[in-house]
């Protein structure tokens, strides 16, 4: 299993150079200047040319990479063009906010969605299967961004009940506090999994519920209850960790879309900043983060595999 694991990690190394070099060139050919953060209005050419060149801005693009690339691999990820501090303390700053979102987020979604899929499964064309069915919908359709403008003009504006901006409100250093700010941003986050998640549970139960061996199960006196939890749920819970490897995408786009929106002090916000400031030291770092991420969430979907059924075995 570790060597395996190890084999995996290895693999995604050239992945992730070939990452850096697109996401290199796009930012570089994008229009903007990084230069600007530093101009003001009394500076001159010479001046502005100055911080260009200590920036290393002058030189050519791919000598500029590869001075980036080799810095990255001793572990310096430079300094933002904006704050003026090592990336890397940014960094470290604002990813536990967005790991906690987007933990609490799939941990609310799985809640919801196991036991939803597998009532509507076995409740096939009931009036709250379609019920169900039709809210789905409308979460896997409804974009992320409008449906967290539409939680904050409902539950800040008109009704009141929960904060709409940042982590924490100034003067108060409480639990409470912090999940009271977090409830819109998670709800956002998770109403799009649930979509997904509880109608590949409903489907698969549906098809689980119509195989011989429920029928054997039934025939030897056993329960709907015992056959549902004890042998459809496990055979369930396989297709589900592949729509997690496939989702992790779409839920660190959709944290990155609810941090600007709720002003969440995540690894989104610092980034939708930097893109507006043309500070590519963070962007990039970003960026790299992030297509860790999803390499390291497809491994954990690999792994739990093997966690659920046995007879799944990783393969490098």
């Amino acid at each position: 299993m570790y060597k395996v694991i190890a084999k995996r990690l290895l693999k995604a190394i050239p992945l992730l150079f070939v990452i850096s070099i697109i996401s290199f060139l796009l930012i570089k050919l994008a229009p903007g200047d990084p230069v600007r953060n530093f101009v003001t209005p009394n500076m001159s050419p010479i001046d502005v040319e100055r911080i260009r060149k200590s920036l290393g801005l002058d030189q050519p693009i791919y000598v500029q990479y590869f001075l980036w690339l080799k810095n990255i691999l001793t572990g310096n990820f430079g300094y933002s063009l904006q704050n003026h501090r090592p990336v890397l303390d940014l960094i470290a700053e604002r990813l536990p906010a967005t790991i906690g979102l987007m933990g609490s987020s799939l941990l609310v979604s799985f809640v919801i969605a196991i036991p939803l899929g597998l009532f509507t499964g076995v409740k096939k064309n009931s009036f709250f299967d379609r019920i169900v069915n039709f809210i789905s919908y409308v979460g896997i359709s409804m974009p992320v961004f409008w449906f967290a403008l539409l939680l904050v003009y409902l539950f800040s504006l008109k009704l009141d009940l929960l904060p709409s901006m940042g982590m924490r409100t100034v003067g108060k250093d409480s639990v409470w506090d912090i999940v009271q700010h977090g409830i819109l941003p998670c709800m956002v986050l998770a109403f799009q999994n649930v979509s997904v998640y509880m109608r590949y549970i409903r489907s698969s139960t549906i098809q689980q519920l119509e195989e011989e061996y429920v029928q054997i199960q039934y025939a030897y006196g056993a329960s709907k209850k015992t056959v549902l939890f004890n042998h459809v749920l496990r055979n369930v819970l396989i297709p589900i960790i592949t729509i997690f490897g496939l989702s992790i995408p779409s839920l660190v786009g959709g944290a990155f879309i609810t941090e600007t929106v709720f002003s969440w002090p995540g690894l989104g916000s610092l980034g939708v900043n930097a893109i507006f400031r043309f500070d590519y030291p963070i962007i990039m770092a970003i960026t790299l983060l992030s297509s860790f991420m999803l390499i390291l969430g497809n491994l954990i979907a690999d792994i739990l595999y093997g966690v659920v059924d046995p007879r799944i075995r990783m393969r490098g």
